[in-house]
């Protein structure tokens, strides 16, 4: 354990160099961030603003607000930490690099995991700890502190989920190799993250429940914030989010043992 902390410090002071040598991309994705921020929040206005429509059942707009802060969060956790080093795998199985990596006395997963953190994008944080602000003035209360704890641990369960997802569909590289669709596919599919899961209805709602989680990931962290998330749900989503990145951990290994290398 020790070494692989060691190793995970070394790799994320690597980051950090790269980062300090481009120190103007922060700014710019700041402002692409607030741009991005802005597309998931005007539509809660368009569906809000109008007295005659129904709104989303279940949820006022100041709640509505939490989720798609609990979506800004994933997203920036996502671009930042998750896709930079799995999107090399691709590369690396393509051109046959993937060798130089292998043959590391170490995890495999772990070192191409933790290869690469895109740092700037901690400006979508600051821009998701705004809209919780904004999200529980509007609700003109705060979260009990159960309450922060439950959806911080939720947070943590929703990145482990989204994780192991990408870890399935970068392990489908080492047999279609191209999966560039695939990757485009479940970025548009996480979008509908943004909205509370009571819009989903019949086998919509059971797929973005149980194949593909989004409901785990930015409604149930909103609903323990909320102080309505029954522990029963939580022990539900962290006892799935283990048994996902188990499956996913064994695919991985499956993918490597399957992988023909650029010397075989």
């Amino acid at each position: 354990m020790t070494r692989y902390l060691r190793l995970f410090g070394l790799q994320f002071r690597t980051s950090v160099l790269l980062a300090l040598q481009y120190r103007f991309d922060f700014f710019i994705d700041a402002a692409i961030g607030l741009f991005w921020t802005a597309t998931a929040v005007v539509p809660l206005f368009v569906v809000y603003g109008d007295a005659s429509r129904p709104g989303i059942p279940g949820w006022s707009f100041g709640e509505s607000l939490v989720v798609v802060a609990c979506f800004i969060t994933l997203q920036a956790v996502l671009d930042g930490a998750i896709n930079p080093g799995l999107q090399a795998v691709i590369d690396h199985i393509r051109k046959g690099t993937l060798d130089f990596v292998l043959l590391k006395p170490a995890d495999a997963q772990f070192l191409v995991s933790t290869s690469r953190f895109q740092l700037w994008r901690v400006s979508g944080l600051i821009q998701a700890a705004i809209v919780f602000g904004l999200a529980f003035r509007q609700l003109d209360r705060l979260p009990s502190v159960f309450g922060v704890l439950s959806a911080s641990l939720l947070l943590g369960v929703a990145t482990l989920l989204l994780y192991s997802l990408w870890i399935l569909i970068i392990s489908a590289a080492f047999i279609v190799v191209k999966v560039d669709n695939l990757t485009y596919l479940f970025t548009s599919i996480f979008d509908a993250a943004r909205w509370p899961s009571s819009v989903f209805r019949g086998p919509v709602k059971f797929f973005f429940t149980f194949v593909i989680p989004l409901a785990v990931m930015t409604t149930y962290p909103a609903e323990a914030l909320l102080g309505r998330l029954e522990l029963q749900t939580l022990g539900f989503a962290i006892a799935g989010s283990l048994t996902f990145a188990g499956v996913a951990r064994a695919v991985w290994l499956q993918s490597i043992a399957h992988y023909s290398s650029a010397g075989g």
